[in-house]
């Protein structure tokens, strides 16, 4: 039987708790011999944070009532027996809603009131003031009180027309897009902007986010969402009901919100769910199967896919199947198949990826450490061999050898100046592409296009400011690239020319690789687009919208700058932090060649004796050579299903 989604995620959470542990045990084991500088504990940290908090996003899009809550409790939470998520006849999520796991915040729901959308803070801006969200604290082990809780989600409130095109549920200009209105000329609107569910269950503790979203209106009306949620998402589950096939409007989800320009389908699953509805007595199970195929057939075509992104399950089924163990319902319903999907190819992929940068990590934390560890060995090498010399020698020479050690020590601490100046400049270099990617400098480059969103009426240059806008920003990396090539070709001369008059074994780390942050600058870029086509233009011309589209693209565009200048700052540690570490090597050296000598000077006999003391750590440090290549082996061929207990053993 094949592993489903569930136990692949399950397997994934072992092989990084695993790997976490690991990670710690050898910062401890590096500490006790002194090899943790600054630049291996950055990168242990970094390492250990990114294993132990990465997130794997699944999202489903759906018109209304195609069943994405049900699919969602059907794939996670059939273990309750119950359903969690609202998804009973008349019941449906109406606002964004994200489940996942944070140690930090206490289990509950916290609801952003629908009222925020008049204020103009991003949607990332109001997450981090959690005292404006309503909160309601859940109890994990109590399923009633779970899904009484997160019916919540659907609850809606009647506004007047007026309040409800200022929340972006009414236009005028799309009538047969707008709610109904009542006897009383009012509407119904969702009661809520966001939902955010924090509980402790197996599968979001390991790392799964889940992001269920409402319907066309709500994806619309919501910028950040298709901005910067969804296309983070590493599956986007798209839900069409098979007794239906595709319609207009899940057709403009899918045009609109899923697919963009040079975008690619890879990461998406089209699901026509509900093929229970076409369970038909008086058809042959074949003559249902071969209608099955040709909604399947049909709905790829539409959607421009290959035949096997598009499954056919029932999660209503699905869900029954498992709350009550019946397999042959189980298989009927094919929900294994979406399970499988998910599995094979969304979370593999995270993994592979996951397990790429965990092995990079490690290889250029080996060769950092394993860089010191050579200046150990040779400069132990070097003192054995100017004792040696000294064998047989009368007290003046051991006397004129303490001056030349002295000496040697006083050229090489005036050498630091020549450091100091070279530091200098890159920190000046650095400073630069600080404010070329900081936040001040980002308003600045978005000033005009903030123009062009908010003047009044039509916004008829907005398609020329956008493109001007993300050119300056490209032409702001490449500045940025050019200034850290710039800082590389000098660290390259001053580690080369370092190396040469003090035997260090300095090798400057190649320039930070910026090409996934431009990535994802034309990523950002590509899914703004399609808010400024002729089918927008309205939605354009109210300066509410307008105002959240420019508010949700510069939080966007921010976020890709800090992660950009935190890989820069990184590298710019690492190298300062490799040089310190070699420095302080040295000077080491320095006091233990001295400590010899006048050792030596004080007693008979000490010579040979301070000789064995370094043959012996020679020895020590061979073996902590080798315990380093063993304990960093272990990380990099840990299993990726790990089933074992630990063997932790560390000397």
């Amino acid at each position: 039987m094949a592993t489903s989604f569930n136990e692949q995620l399950d397997q994934h959470g072992i092989w990084r708790r695993e790997f976490a542990l690991r990670l710690k045990l050898l910062a401890e084991w590096m500490n006790d011999h002194d090899l943790l500088d600054a630049a291996v504990q950055e990168r242990l940290k970094r390492l250990e944070t990114q294993v132990r908090s990465d997130k794997i996003m699944v999202a489903f899009v759906a018109e209304f009532s195609r069943g994405k809550s049900e699919m969602i409790n059907a794939i996670f939470f059939a273990g309750y027996g119950r359903r969690i998520m609202p998804a009973s006849a008349g019941r449906t999520t109406m606002c964004p809603t994200e489940m996942g796991y944070d140690v930090e915040v206490p289990p509950c729901l916290r609801l952003l009131p629908i009222e925020t959308r008049l204020q103009p803070q991003a949607l990332m801006e109001w997450r981090m003031v959690p005292e404006k969200w309503n909160r309601v604290d859940l109890d994990v082990h109590n399923p009633q009180q779970l899904a009484a809780a997160f019916e919540m989600v659907s609850q809606t409130r009647k506004v007047t027309q007026d309040e409800a095109r200022a929340l972006g549920f009414w236009h005028s200009q799309a009538p047969e897009d707008n709610p109904l209105v009542d006897a009383d000329g009012r509407v119904e609107v969702p009661m809520w902007r966001h939902a955010l569910i924090n509980i402790a269950h197996p599968l979001l503790k390991q790392g799964l986010v889940i992001l269920d979203t409402p319907g066309l209106n709500a994806i619309g009306a919501e910028p950040e969402l298709t901005v910067s949620l969804i296309p983070q998402a590493q599956a986007v589950v798209f839900i069409l009901g098979a007794d239906t096939g595709v319609t207009k409007s899940d057709l403009a989800i899918w045009r609109e919100h899923l697919i963009s320009e040079s975008s690619g389908t890879e990461a998406r699953l089209v699901v026509l769910n509900k093929i229970d509805t076409l369970w038909d007595e008086l058809s042959t199970p074949e003559q249902i199967a071969a209608q099955i195929e040709r909604q399947k057939a049909s709905t790829a075509e539409i959607l421009g896919l290959r035949s096997d992104q598009v499954i056919a399950v029932s999660a209503q089924k699905g869900l029954v199947a498992k709350v009550t163990q019946d397999e042959d319902l189980l298989q009927r319903s094919c929900l294994g198949l979406l399970e499988d999907a998910l599995g094979d190819g969304m979370l593999v992929e995270r993994q592979r990826i996951l397990r790429e940068a965990m092995n990079k990590g490690i290889s250029d934390l080996r060769a950092e450490t394993g860089r010191v560890i050579n200046i150990r060995k040779r400069d132990l090498t070097e003192q054995t061999m100017e004792l040696q010399g000294l064998q047989g020698k009368n007290a003046s020479v051991i006397k004129h050898m303490r001056i030349r050690i002295s000496q040697e020590q006083a050229d090489f601490d005036l050498g630091g100046a020549k450091i100091h100046a070279v530091r200098s400049v890159h920190l000046k270099l650095l400073k630069e592409v600080f404010g070329i990617l900081g936040s001040k400098k980002l308003k600045s480059e978005m000033a005009q296009l903030n123009e062009a969103l908010t003047q009044k009426g039509l916004k008829l240059g907005v398609k020329k400011a956008y493109g001007e806008t993300f050119a300056r920003l490209r032409a702001n990396f490449a500045t940025v690239l050019s200034l850290t090539a710039e800082m590389h070709t000098m660290l390259s001369t001053m580690f080369k020319q370092i190396n040469t008059e003090y035997g260090f074994s300095l090798q400057a780390i190649a320039a930070p690789d910026l090409d996934f942050f431009l990535k994802e600058l034309d990523m950002a870029q590509r899914s703004h687009l399609q808010y400024l086509g002729i089918s927008n233009v309205f939605k354009l011309a109210q300066p509410e919208f307008a105002d959240r589209l420019v508010r949700a693209l510069f939080s966007r565009i921010r976020a890709v700058h800090e992660s950009a200048l935190g890989e820069v700052e990184f590298w710019s540690k690492s190298a300062a932090a490799q040089l310190d570490a070699q420095l302080r090597e040295r000077r080491k050296t320095f006091a233990r060649r001295i400590e010899a000598i006048d050792r030596i000077q004080q007693a008979a006999g000490g010579l040979d004796e301070r000789i064995k003391e370094i043959t012996q750590q020679e020895l020590a440090i061979t073996q902590m050579e080798s315990k380093l290549t063993e304990l960093t082996a272990h990380l990099l061929h840990l299993p990726q299903q790990a089933k074992t207990p630990l063997d932790l053993e560390i000397a």
